[in-house]
């Protein structure tokens, strides 16, 4: 514990030096010595004179240091029934003639560049061959709608797409090809070129004049060097829903990220180089970004890339079996995925085939971890799940348990303590800081540490508008919470969670967490939804676990006592609606504003990174047929 307060109190006390110290840490071409400095705007900037490449610390560092057979990745795709591993020399071979190639189709130092691909290796070696040569990566979750595409072309306005021939879900194939040229269709920006990876797995794949192999290319080029770039060049830009139905192109550096990422690699998740590390997300997202790709390479780990589902590829035993066949350490995924298994395998019997004495963590994010799902994994697997909370803004965790720092006693509800660098208060709506359990606005005090986000694409007005224009000098996450006494730090989801019912403002996280404690219960969400004689009414919407017989009728009953009882009367919660599934993104949060445009009958847009579209009609049936819809 005390190694944590002497740590934390020096990131908040004396940010530069503490910085400067974990800077040393990693290898730099050209060492900063202006570590903390403003961008004309005066945003933070963190070690701007220095010199780095990123591709060069995640496979040639450790290729000089003589660890080039250690296995960087290990690729498992149960929907293809394939596993390779990939030596740090292999990786490093393809990565630099990929990024030859990039060289001789014109790309350049600065230029942009749209992934969209598949969870395969090859999405993780273009991006480490744009980062080799300065190239600006933008992932974007292959098989998005061609509009969606469409739309962030226009924003980056990349010079070529990366590509697959295709991405498998569970029980179909989705050509990639025919999507990207529609969108590029669409868009008014034209890239000059698309790489193409082609799977051979039956795709439709029609050719373009605008169209490059991307075997072809790889194999036919020199390898290319690292380029030193400046600390503050961007890396990659990662587009996240906004609120206007733009998406926020949020840029990311180099240097300041790599310290970060480094950081918490030793210092929160406690991960030694060579162990087997799986972070169970996808390649689109931050946390693929982070800890499928850059820690863990920065760190000299193994990790796992995962094409498939936790359930129905082929059942809910998959992750147990990732986890005993290599031999997973670490691994960090989101706890919709733990409910998932839950719901699939509720006496956790699958479990009982594995061995799974390696796993030492488990680590979760995403979305707050209800109680219910935290204690069901310990009573299958008897180790610590531990939640923790961050942003796709800032990159790396915000609130953790920092296990490298020493252990703490853990808290149901609670994603523990600040991380180093992070000065978070709880403020009230109009500024004034909160006292311990007092629930208000989840803000960090500037200058935010090393590896949170530069910005947004080329536009500095709605990046001061969306974080800073609120609370001088601080950011605001958009995230509601407290801290208690002991300074632990709980969650409660987005401020827009928090519904009014008659006067009284009451947290919906708080009644999902007593809706998933009933017995029969998989998974849920409470949301608030317009009513005309107390503004809001609370709805709880309803997985039941598989195999349970309960009635509808019953299950309500049920669950309104333990709102009742545990809450009180005032939570007016006297609706519970079974369904069979609910609406999430790709990362598994829950769309719960989704929900409530639904229920109220409003004008709402699909969000485009919703998993599945069909659940739409699924669900405004289940509003008609409890006669709560409203104009549905």
């Amino acid at each position: 514990m005390s190694k944590y307060n002497e740590f934390y109190k020096k990131s908040i006390q004396d940010p530069e030096q503490f910085w400067k110290e974990q800077a040393d840490e990693i290898d730099w071409f050209g060492k900063p010595s202006a570590i903390l400095s403003k961008d004309k705007n005066g945003y933070p900037l963190w070690f701007e004179d220095g010199q780095i490449n990123m591709c060069y610390l995640t496979l040639d560092k450790h290729i000089q240091d003589g660890f080039g057979d250690q296995i960087a990745f290990i690729y498992d795709s149960p929907v293809t029934q394939t596993i390779k591993r990939y030596t740090f020399h292999e990786v490093k071979s393809e990565v630099a003639k990929l990024a030859g190639g990039l060289l001789a189709l014109g790309f350049k130092k600065g230029d942009t560049a749209i992934i969209y691909m598949p969870m395969i290796p090859q999405t993780a070696f273009a991006m480490l061959a744009c980062a080799r040569i300065g190239v600006i990566h933008s992932v974007v979750f292959g098989g998005f709608a061609p509009h969606e595409l469409a739309i962030r072309i226009d924003d980056c306005k990349p010079r070529g797409i990366i590509t697959a021939s295709s991405g498998i879900e569970i029980d179909r194939l989705i050509a990639y090809k025919p999507l990207v040229d529609e969108a590029i269709e669409i868009a008014n920006h034209k890239p000059k070129k698309v790489i193409v990876f082609n799977r051979k797995l039956g795709a439709k794949v029609p050719f373009k004049k605008y169209d490059v192999d991307y075997e072809a290319l790889v194999y036919g080029s020199e390898e290319a060097p690292c380029v030193p770039l400046e600390s503050n060049h961007p890396l990659y830009i990662l587009y996240t829903s906004g609120t206007t139905g733009k998406p926020k192109g949020i840029v990311r550096d180099t240097g300041g990220y790599a310290t970060a990422l480094k950081f918490s690699m030793k210092y929160i998740y406690d991960v030694k180089p060579e162990e087997v590390f799986w972070a169970a997300s996808d390649m689109g997202w931050a946390v693929g970004h982070s800890y499928i790709l850059y820690a863990p390479m920065i760190n000299r780990n193994t990790s796992v890339i995962f094409e498939g589902k936790p359930i129905k590829t082929p059942d809910s035993s998959t992750f147990w079996r990732i986890i005993s066949e290599h031999k997973v350490e670490t691994m960090l995924t989101a706890p919709t995925a733990i409910r998932a298994i839950k719901k699939e395998d509720p006496e956790g019997e699958f479990i009982k085939n594995y061995d799974l004495s390696h796993l030492r963590n488990q680590f979760v994010a995403g979305e707050r971890c209800d109680a219910a799902t935290i204690e069901w994994y310990q009573k299958h697997i008897p180790i610590s799940v531990i939640d923790h909370w961050w942003q796709t803004e800032s990159g790396w965790p915000m609130v953790a348990n920092s296990l490298g720092l020493g252990e703490f006693s853990m808290r149901l509800g609670s994603a523990t303590k600040p991380v180093c660098g992070y000065n978070l208060k709880i403020f009230s709506e109009d500024g004034k800081e909160l006292g311990p359990n007092e629930e208000g606005l989840v803000v960090v005090k500037l200058p935010l540490p090393p590896g949170n986000m530069l910005g947004l694409w080329e536009n500095d007005k709605r990046f001061k508008e969306s974080y800073f224009s609120r609370f001088d000098g601080y950011y605001l996450s958009g995230d509601g919470g407290f801290i208690d006494e002991d300074g632990y730090v709980f969650i409660t989801g987005r401020v827009d969670d928090l519904i009014n019912v008659a006067g009284h403002r009451l947290s919906t996280a708080e009644m999902e967490e007593v809706v998933a404690s009933h017995h029969s219960v998989a998974e849920c969400a409470v949301i608030g939804i317009s009513d005309d004689l107390k503004g809001q009414i609370p709805v709880a919407l309803v997985v039941v676990k598989a195999g349970e017989s309960i009635e509808n009728f019953q299950l309500e009953y049920e669950v309104v006592q333990l709102i009742r009882k545990r809450i009180g009367a005032v939570a007016s919660l006297r609706n519970v609606i079974v369904v069979q599934r609910l609406p999430k993104t790709r990362s598994g949060k829950i769309l719960r504003k989704l929900l409530r445009s639904i229920a109220d009958g409003e004008n709402f847009q699909i969000p485009s990174t919703i998993d599945d579209e069909t659940i739409i009609e699924e669900i405004q049936n289940d509003f008609k047929i409890s006669k709560l819809g409203k104009a549905i």
